[in-house]
């Protein structure tokens, strides 16, 4: 099979955000990165960055909040996936993300399947995966921030195609050093781009971090604002997945090959996990 050669010029933005409307801030950050970098053609930027993590700012999609990160995408003639917002439907709360394309128009919304139990209260797990086609390029599938923990949802997005995944993520917990590691496993796992673009500052630890289809770390972002500008070879990816990294393992055709009865979705209650006990937040220890 020939490789197919092309190029996704994308940047993701890890901005030092505040609680609150943030749609101005981040319509300028856009703007002046086409300014110098008219080059970048998909914009990404970290979860919960339009409004903060209060679920109070939660609103119906679409709706004014979308319609303002919409006219962001046409002025700047980038596919733009602003992070997430708190996406209201009736009684319950999502944690969304929009993918707009250049001419303003959203194509997909993508609720993050996984949020973080028990810390993210009120928030319901959404139930269908996205990925999207960039035309002369390729497919790019989306995924936010805890949803990498459960390595299912990487190799769901793998499954369909999915040559890059922008993973839109705020952390200010210890673990973001272990995040970088699921991300660079993620990559290697599924033979694919990951970009992990994390919010800096006052709201996340930072440390964007981008890894390559052999899990070959490309660049990671200390905890402040940082502009992450890159040309993604989609036709390495390809090549990976058909000949392997440097001719090593070919995972995703190993996959496709071998058993599909996994004892974990057959159905069936685990006893060992039942015995774990409800989903709680943790009381004193020794409690």
């Amino acid at each position: 099979m020939g490789v197919i050669v092309s190029h996704l010029a994308v940047a993701g933005l890890q901005l030092d955000l505040q609680a609150g409307d943030n749609i101005a801030r981040i319509s300028d950050e856009v703007a002046a990165l086409k300014r110098r970098m008219p080059w970048v053609e998909l914009v990404v930027l970290g979860e919960l960055s339009v409004f903060g993590p209060s679920t109070a700012a939660a609103q119906a999609l679409p709706g004014e909040a979308e319609g303002r990160l919409q006219q962001v995408a046409r002025d700047n003639q980038v596919w733009f996936v602003p992070g997430t917002l708190f996406e209201r439907r009736g009684d319950e709360v999502f944690n969304t993300c929009p993918v707009i394309d250049p001419s303003g128009a959203v194509i997909a919304r993508y609720r993050k399947s996984y949020p973080f139990l028990p810390y993210e209260a009120g928030v319901r797990g959404g139930d269908e995966w996205v990925v999207f086609d960039i035309p002369g390029a390729g497919r790019v599938g989306v995924s936010i921030c805890y949803d990498m923990w459960f390595p299912e949802t990487t190799r769901t997005l793998a499954w369909l195609g999915a040559e890059v995944i922008i993973h839109p993520s705020m952390t200010n917990t210890i673990d973001r050093d272990v995040e970088i590691a699921i991300a660079r496993a993620s990559a290697a796992q599924n033979q694919c781009y990951f970009l992990d673009i994390c919010v800096g500052g006052h709201l996340g630890n930072g440390r964007s971090a981008v890894f390559g289809p052999g899990g070959e770390p490309i660049y990671e972002a200390s905890s402040g604002r940082d502009i992450i500008a890159l040309d993604l070879d989609l036709g390495h990816v390809r090549r990976v997945r058909e000949r392997g990294w440097h001719g090593l393992g070919q995972t995703l055709k190993s996959f496709r090959d071998g058993p599909r009865s996994f004892p974990p979705y057959d159905g069936s209650r685990s006893a060992a996990l039942d015995a774990l006990g409800p989903l709680l937040k943790p009381g004193r220890s020794g409690a």
